[in-house]
């Protein structure tokens, strides 16, 4: 047994605590808070390196084997996805040094954040299905203090929405629980996986993994209970909107991989062709949405519905090719799409708004920042050579080869629509003159300025390398996606993992 599993949850656990025992010293919460997230990152680089070859690192708490302990458990996309918490984490440690307000510094913004990061990697490597349930109401929790901080009213009526929508998804992930419990007698994936699939109940496993799929529809945005996402997000300060925007949904999406390649593949026909309406269904109505918006975060904001659907499309098409479209996806989406929001959160910073029509002249005023994003932005509509390009190109493939010409009419109509979304915040926002001369509401020194915007910088930088080095992502990402295809190598390794 390697102990190894348990760092990602206990150092974000440690900082958090730290923060909080030196609440009134904000400096030394800063600092706890930037060393904590650079911990993370390197183990989370430790944990890839000894699960890149396919190893799946195993932890029974309190040496309880599985399915009788609490199991701790990361395969390759587990592995991948901490890699992604620990970059992120930095980014936006590192971001919130320039542009977080005093007043939600001292009421807790640091440990909040640290907390919301060990109920993300604990949902990430959590081998059994109540502790899922458990880190996602962590995570939760902290994300909606996190949301409603400052107290603003936008904040606060979007706070209500995000909490109300997300205990409806809670319900229905405990009342699944309840019935898998009482038909199996364990929540433990690798052995639900053996009762389940050797079990004669296939109406009722059917019926408990829609209500799954509702669940982490809902906490993912899938359409069409997303309307909680737009309204909430767009809502706090650009810091805590690029962690939500990068992360929560994203355990969603995880939780939904996870469940429907392990657990529940007794229907496939039914269970993934359900998936894959909803995907499409999901693209459709988040790109739409966008393209009537006239306000960055917004626009942002709705998109992330729309490339939910993209993630779950490679699910609803349930092939090797598919899923590792959807594990490139979720690498390259979670980087651009905070990307996105911190230069979102930059233009407000220097302009005081995010409204389009009042905006204008950036690329002469600010040109490095008008780089960052457009890489990003092109990046996101899927243009040659940046990171989207391939993880769409992937799916789209795999989508051919399934003959599923819907689906991929709609991906690639999505597509154009997502650049048109973008294209619009480039000319309005850079493009064109501003209407009226906005002043630089906070001018500052060319070094500071520069270090402002190295976190854009280093996941723009991040977002060219995975387009450039498209072969070692997709190769990684194809070994992931034949674990998942291979659950008994997960459940061997749960349940038969030695000391």
């Amino acid at each position: 047994m390697t102990l190894l599993p348990a760092l990602p949850i206990v150092v974000p656990l440690a900082g958090a605590v730290l923060c909080m025992l030196l609440r009134k010293n904000i400096a030394a919460q800063k600092a706890i808070a930037l060393a904590t997230s650079f911990l993370i990152l390197l183990v989370s680089l430790v944990i890839m390196a000894q699960t890149k070859d396919g190893t799946i690192a195993v932890m029974h708490v309190g040496g309880w084997r599985a399915p009788l302990g609490i199991t701790l458990a990361i395969d390759m996309l587990s592995s991948v996805m901490l890699l992604l918490v620990g970059l992120l984490a930095v980014g936006v440690s590192v971001y919130t040094l320039f542009d977080l307000d005093a007043p939600r510094t001292r009421f807790g913004f640091y440990p909040l954040m640290l907390i919301l990061l060990m109920g993300v990697n604990g949902a990430f490597v959590t081998g059994d299905l109540f502790n899922l349930y458990v880190w996602f109401e962590v995570l939760l929790i902290a994300s909606f203090i996190l949301l409603a901080l400052g107290g603003e009213k936008p904040q606060l009526e979007g706070s209500i929405k995000y909490v109300a929508l997300n205990l409806l998804s809670s319900a229905l992930v405990l009342a699944g629980i309840g019935v898998l419990y009482g038909m199996a007698g364990t929540l433990n994936m690798a052995e639900l996986a053996h009762v389940v699939q050797q079990g004669e109940r296939g109406g009722l496993v059917t019926m408990v993994a829609v209500m799954f799929m509702m669940a982490f529809g809902i906490k993912c945005g899938m359409f069409p209970l997303y309307f909680w996402l737009p309204a909430s997000y767009p809502t706090p300060p650009a810091a805590v909107t690029a962690l939500f925007s990068g992360l929560l949904t994203k355990v969603g999406v995880y939780s939904l991989i996870r469940v429907f390649t392990l657990v529940f593949s007794t229907d496939p026909e039914f269970l993934h062709a359900l998936i894959l309406w909803g995907a499409g269904l999901t693209m459709v109505s988040g790109v739409l949405a966008a393209a009537a918006q006239y306000e960055i975060r917004k626009i942002l904001a709705v998109h992330i519905v729309s490339q939910i659907g993209y993630i779950v499309m490679g699910l609803g098409l349930f092939t090797q090719l598919a899923l590792t479209g959807t594990i490139v996806y979720l690498i390259h989406v979670i980087i651009v799409k905070t990307n996105l929001f911190l230069v979102a959160g930059a233009i407000k910073r220097i302009k005081g708004t995010y409204e389009l029509r009042a905006l204008g002249g950036l690329y002469k005023e600010k040109p490095g920042l008008s780089i960052l994003f457009i890489i990003s932005a092109m990046s996101l509509a899927g243009v040659p050579p940046l990171s989207g390009f391939f993880a769409k190109l992937t799916l789209i493939i795999a989508g051919l080869r399934m003959e599923s010409w819907a689906i991929v009419a709609t991906a690639l109509g999505v597509s154009l629509l997502t650049l048109y979304s973008m294209t619009k915040i480039w000319a309005y926002a850079f493009w064109k003159p501003a209407p009226e001369p906005l002043p630089d509401l906070d001018p500052m020194p060319r070094a500071k300025w520069l270090a402002f915007l190295s976190p854009m910088i280093a996941f723009t930088v991040i977002t060219i390398a995975l387009g450039v080095c498209a072969g070692p992502v997709f190769d990684y990402a194809d070994a992931a996606a034949g674990q998942l295809m291979d659950p008994e190598i997960y459940i061997g390794a749960v349940l038969g993992g030695a000391d």
